[in-house]
Order: C-alpha cells, then sequence, then structure tokens
C-alpha cells in the first residue's frame, strides 16, 4: 500500500471514486490553509503527492522544490492537475529521484475552443460592442466592422496537444493557413500536426493571429518582448492561453496601445488574478479571462480521470504514460523499489 496525498482537491470528484474503487492505497487530503507541520506531518510518509500546477494557487511552502524534498523522503511521484508544472522544480525533482508527471492532453479541446473564441471575438469586436451597448451607445453599427477568420494565417507557437487541435480547428473550420514554431518537434512532425514549419521570426512577420501554447521555461520566460511584438504584423492579434510571464505585460500594454497590434485574448498573467487597475483590462481591444481556458466541465473530467489513472498505474508499477523529467526514471525505478518493495514493469 502506497500513500496518495492530493492538495484540496482534484479537478473533480471523480479521481476520488477511481481511487476509491482500486482501494489498494490510502488516500489523505492536505488543506493548503493548514500549518505547514500539519501539513508535513502527513507529507514526509507520502508516495505520490498531487497539486494543481498553477503557481498562484499553490502556497509557497506546498511548491515542489528542494527545500519540500527534503522534507518528503518517501515521496517518489509529484503529479500536476494540468499540462502545466510551474509549481515543480524538474531539476531539484530530477537530482533526487522524484518523478514528475502531467495530464497532457486532457484539457486540450477546452484551452484550443476558449483561444478560437478569442480570435473570434476579438475579430468581431464582440466584447467591445456589448461594453457600449450596456453603456447607452446608440451610434452606428458600423462602428464595429470586423473581419472574418476565414483564409487568416494563423501562428502556433508550441504545437503539443493543444496546438495540434488548434491547428485542426483553424484549418478545417476556417480554411486557414497555420504556421507553427516547436524546437522539440522535427519538420515532418509539424506538418504531421497540421502545420507548416516556420522560424520563430518568420511566424512573427507572417502571421494575422499569434497563439502561444508552451509551457513556463527558462527557454520561453519573456520569449514575448518588445522586439518580438515589434516584429509581428501591423494589426496583428496575440493570443495567449499558456502562461503568464511568456510575455511581457508592459510591453504588449505599448504595442496596443501604439496601435501596430489590434487586439490580444489573455487568459493567463503575470500575477493571478491581475490587480482590477491593470492597464491591459482598461482596453476596449482586449479580451481578459482569469486562466479559465481549460476550467471546463468536461476537461476537469479528463483532468481528475487522467490523474488518478495515471497514479494507479504508476504506484501498480507501470511506466509512466505523461512524465515531464524522463531522465530522472533509472534513479526513481531504484527507489520505487527501496521504498515500496517492488519493481517497475518494462
Amino acid at each position: 500500500m502506497a500513500i496518495i496525498s492530493y492538495l484540496n482537491s482534484f479537478p473533480a470528484p471523480n479521481a476520488l471514486d477511481i481511487l476509491a474503487r482500486d482501494g489498494q492505497h490510502e488516500v489523505i487530503r492536505i488543506d493548503g490553509n493548514d500549518s505547514d507541520q500539519s501539513n508535513f506531518d502527513v507529507l514526509r510518509a507520502t508516495n505520490a503527492y498531487q497539486c494543481v500546477g498553477a503557481r498562484d494557487e499553490v502556497p509557497a511552502s506546498l511548491r515542489v522544490d528542494a527545500e519540500f524534498l527534503t522534507k518528503t523522503p518517501n515521496l517518489l511521484v509529484v503529479s500536476a492537475s494540468g499540462s502545466g508544472v510551474d509549481v515543480f522544480d524538474l531539476p531539484a525533482c530530477t537530482k533526487v529521484g522524484v518523478l514528475a508527471v502531467n495530464q497532457a492532453g486532457s484539457n486540450a479541446e477546452s484551452v484550443a475552443e476558449h483561444a478560437i473564441s478569442m480570435m473570434i471575438g476579438l475579430q468581431k469586436h464582440i466584447s467591445a460592442a456589448d461594453r457600449a451597448l450596456r453603456s447607452g451607445w446608440g451610434g452606428s453599427r458600423l462602428a464595429f466592422t470586423g473581419r472574418d477568420l476565414f483564409g487568416k494565417t494563423i501562428g502556433i507557437v508550441g504545437l503539443g496537444n493543444i496546438g495540434k487541435r488548434l491547428a485542426q480547428i483553424c484549418r478545417a473550420g476556417f480554411c486557414c493557413q497555420v504556421v507553427a514554431v516547436d524546437p522539440y518537434l522535427s519538420l515532418a512532425e509539424i506538418r504531421a500536426r497540421g502545420a507548416e514549419p516556420a522560424d520563430f521570426d518568420t511566424l512573427l512577420q507572417a502571421s494575422d493571429i499569434i497563439s502561444v501554447h508552451t509551457p513556463l521555461t527558462e527557454e520561453t520566460r519573456g520569449m514575448f518582448n518588445k522586439c518580438a511584438f515589434s516584429k509581428m504584423k501591423k494589426g496583428a492579434i496575440f493570443i495567449t492561453t499558456a502562461r503568464g510571464s511568456i510575455h511581457d505585460e508592459q510591453a504588449l500594454t505599448d504595442a496596443l496601445a501604439s496601435g501596430h497590434l489590434s487586439g490580444a485574448g489573455l487568459d493567463v498573467w503575470e500575477i493571478e488574478p491581475p490587480a482590477k487597475d491593470h492597464p491591459l483590462l482598461k482596453m476596449d481591444n482586449v479580451i481578459a479571462t482569469p486562466h479559465v481556458a481549460g476550467c471546463t466541465a468536461d476537461s476537469l473530467e479528463n483532468m481528475a480521470q487522467y490523474a488518478a489513472s495515471q497514479l494507479l498505474d504508476l504506484l501498480d508499477g507501470k511506466p509512466p504514460l505523461r512524465p515531464v523529467n524522463p531522465e530522472v526514471l533509472p534513479l526513481f525505478e531504484k527507489r520505487f523499489k527501496t521504498i515500496l518493495g517492488s519493481a517497475i514493469d518494462r
């Protein structure tokens, strides 16, 4: 029997149903509002730790960093609810033999649909028109003349599960030309996922709309800065449902205020939620949402099912389906046998 601890809640209740039906492991809830002493009394014996992957939703002391790992000697697996792993220090996990997994793909449909809705909403000025009507506007409807999504060039940065699904929707539903950059995929793989490969500068210059779908890493932090926005096509639209800090908010504000970019759809922020007086929230050509692209009832159930099933498979000795630091596997397998007394199936 292993101990599975989860912070506050799984994405949906079906995860606990799956774990209960299995019945082989002890499942313990820890509360982010409890004292560190109380939580680490549980975590010290924990073998698998489940938490949300968004950094602003996890107390600092319960994020998996080097200090956390010194207090959890029996920890084998850390699992994020979605695809992001902001709360895991991956080098620190790898160093001590802790496997990190995520639920990549579980919310691909919901996030891709959210990105599409932002594209259409900005092209057709839906939010601006709604706000105007509610404020008593009575001018010409031509003031809200928009553009169709049909036939536009869409640039996708990061062609994983979400980017791939977005490419499919854009091509099949709107006859868009899709270009993409993803350094972890070959040119053939990018084409197989429905996009034409391009380097970053070419994508910036060619795209009518750019949508970001990469994790936040040292490589992607600040990727969309003043220089990148200046290279985008005049009148282009910037969309991100990825992570805050990949784009420079001040640089984006300046690009929108100058008229170089015509709009932005932002689901993620440097600080979440952003302050109510944030300059981007004051702009009519910005659609803002509070990191909810993946939060549909359907995707939350998918995430919960993915998380619970993967944990059970791992603790049953099966190889991980969605490892984030696969280089740790040899050390992880040794620790798994030492701590749980059984071997990983190969």
